[in-house]
């Protein structure tokens, strides 16, 4: 029988290589085993941390890993002081490693310390190792970015999209990790989300944006509000400056800014599945499920 320890090691590892990381253990070590590599019990000036994460042969990160049903809230000072802790024959990508995270096999946490204010926050699985080292490669993390937005360009918008748009920056500035925006119908509330999408990208340096519609015909109408909104600063539409994806199947561009899909579609894309009949999206899933009470759905890691 395995402790609650050694079972929730288990689940990690197995998360972490579904990600794309190499486990090891620290006697059997080869950081040129692939582009990621997850230690267990890896020597620090604190004690062995329970895993230490090199990318490219740099040490980058630590995961707390705790016994299944630890409350994980608590658990970032531990991290963070190993992320802190001195380490002999290893290369670092700084003194204070950047990404810390708590896992118990059921919950990961993660924090990124070069934020303006690093806090943990649940992340649905482990970022994979090209992740942390395109994040190690740019001079300010996300929401840094997001705190120097500029001042929005009110030419050619309505009042209640001006203030949207400024409480939208408010909230994010604030790192707050929600916002709603609610607004009349016949406000235009799908070009008050184009333009905060493009300041998004253009200005915090947004990899990709996920726009979720309810169903098929509403992703249509948002497709064609992208290619007819003009940027207030460039003159240009957004599909000149931006690609934009309209998902009519399970495969993503790589190349989009922007990835239009049904609520519908992205759960069939999360379960793996290679395919989606495309008339299902032209109900929603309310209308698909009916009155029948729908226990909780489980995906996996994709």
């Amino acid at each position: 029988m395995l402790t609650p320890e050694q079972h929730a090691r288990q689940l990690i590892d197995a998360q972490l290589t579904a990600a794309g990381w190499t486990v090891q253990d620290t006697k059997l070590l080869n950081l040129g085993a692939s582009a990621g590599v997850a230690v267990r019990e890896y020597p620090t000036a604190s004690g062995p941390a329970d895993y230490a994460l090199f990318v490219d042969r740099k040490l980058v990160g630590i995961v707390e890993a705790k016994k299944e049903g630890t409350s994980l809230t608590a658990v970032a000072e531990q991290t963070a002081r190993y992320q802190a802790s001195a380490t002999k024959h290893a290369q670092r990508v700084a003194e204070q490693l950047p990404f810390g995270y708590e896992a118990n096999g059921q919950e990961i946490r993660f924090a990124d310390a070069r934020d303006p204010e690093p806090r943990s926050r649940p992340v649905f699985g482990f970022h994979r190792p090209e992740t942390l080292r395109d994040w190690t490669r740019q001079l300010h993390t996300l929401r840094a970015r997001l705190r120097t937005l500029p001042a929005v360009t009110t030419a050619g918008l309505r009042d209640c999209q001006i203030e949207a748009l400024r409480n939208l920056d408010v909230s994010l500035k604030d790192d707050r990790p929600r916002a709603l925006i609610q607004m009349a119908t016949g406000s235009g509330k799908t070009f008050t989300a184009v333009s905060f999408i493009y300041r998004l990208i253009k200005f915090a340096g947004a990899k990709r944006v996920l726009f979720l519609v309810d169903r098929g015909n509403l992703g249509r109408q948002t497709l064609q509000e992208f290619q007819q909104y003009t940027a207030p600063d460039d003159g240009r539409k957004f599909t000149e400056l931006y690609n934009v994806q309209h998902l009519t199947s399970n495969q993503l561009d790589t190349v989009s800014k922007v990835t239009i899909t049904t609520i519908l579609r992205l759960y069939s894309m999360l379960r793996g599945e290679a395919e989606y009949d495309a008339g299902n999206e032209e109900r929603s899933g309310f209308e698909l499920n009916g009155d029948a009470p729908q226990r909780p759905r489980e995906v996996a890691y994709n």
